[in-house]
């Protein structure tokens, strides 16, 4: 039996390259609002987010497919999820996980301890891999990283798509922010599913100063093959809208103060009923996309302040 595969297109918007389907229709931009819920501690966090992914598992069959999240908004839902998968009561449930990561920085060896991949692995533990379905990272060792890209979006599609899109709030200049590593003015659509966009030394610092803060074991090595990286792959808006659910982490605000501003411009920015000026809206802050969708939850600290 042949499976068909969708025909992609290529966009080029001030050199940062989005790839979307062929044939695509315009999707609606209906502004959901935000209702953020505030726990008592980043442990909290996790474990509601957890508890999403133990909801996904209850009210459907077959696979699960997730996008982790990187950084330290992930980090206490993938030690609950090591913690689990030390023993065996879970084992079901890994057994149906197909995870997929959501950026990374290019070209780099896989290998590299600079790597989202590695710092999955050194969290959530061997005995996660060994027991989930798949685990699909983005390739960043290749000369082919477009290809690549395209062939990492069939592989979601043959699945059904993202069941849920783990997701972070990453501030930028003007109290913007970024979702994944679509970042302000980079031309980002409705209808991108994934993206390579130029990087910049701020984005490198940001990078290597949070994995060495949290205890990554990183290679002198590492450190230069990373500062040489000349992109972020990242996924689009297409694959944020079209996930069923998207869940967001924001646990840092007490280390990256900026995030107060931030999260609470995408909290109370209302969004343009007219397609033009909301797309204009969404260009300047890409953080605004989480109010698109009609299955999102957003999980804070008091630190916030909201």
């Amino acid at each position: 039996m042949t499976t068909h595969k969708p025909a992609f297109s290529r966009e080029d918007k001030n050199n940062n390259v989005w790839l979307s389907y062929a044939e695509t229709a315009d999707l609606p931009l209906v502004d959901h609002g935000l209702s953020p819920t505030v726990l008592t501690s980043e442990l909290a966090v996790g474990e509601a987010m957890l508890n999403e992914l133990m909801l996904t598992a209850k009210e459907k069959s077959g696979d699960i497919n997730i996008a982790l999240l990187g950084g330290r908004g992930g980090q206490q839902l993938h030690r609950l999820l090591g913690e689990l998968a030390s023993d065996s009561e879970y084992d079901t449930l890994f057994a149906r996980l197909n995870v997929f990561t959501q950026d990374a920085l290019a070209p780099m060896a896989m290998q590299n301890g600079l790597s989202f991949v590695r710092d999955f692995e050194r969290i959530l533990g061997p005995a996660f891999f060994e027991k989930i379905k798949s685990f699909t990272p983005m390739r960043t060792d290749t000369d082919g990283l477009e290809a690549s890209l395209i062939d990492y979006l069939q592989k979601l599609e043959s699945l059904g798509g993202l069941d849920i899109f783990f997701i972070g709030h990453g501030p930028e200049a003007e109290n913007a922010s970024h979702l994944a590593y679509i970042k302000p003015f980079s031309g980002a659509q409705a209808h991108h599913l994934a993206g390579l966009i130029p990087i910049s030394s701020s984005i490198l610092e940001h990078h290597i100063s949070k994995f060495k803060a949290g205890g990554s074991d990183i290679s002198v090595v590492d450190e230069k093959e990373c500062r040489d990286a000349q992109f972020i792959l990242t996924l689009g808006p297409a694959t944020i809208l079209n996930a069923k659910k998207v869940v967001q982490s924001v646990v840092d605000a007490s280390t990256a103060p900026a995030k107060v501003a931030t999260y609470r411009k995408v909290l109370n920015t209302k969004l343009d009923p007219e397609r033009s000026k909301v797309e204009a809206q969404l260009n300047a802050n890409p953080g605004l996309w989480v109010r698109l969708h009609p299955n999102f939850k957003s999980f804070v600290l008091p630190d916030l302040g909201i």
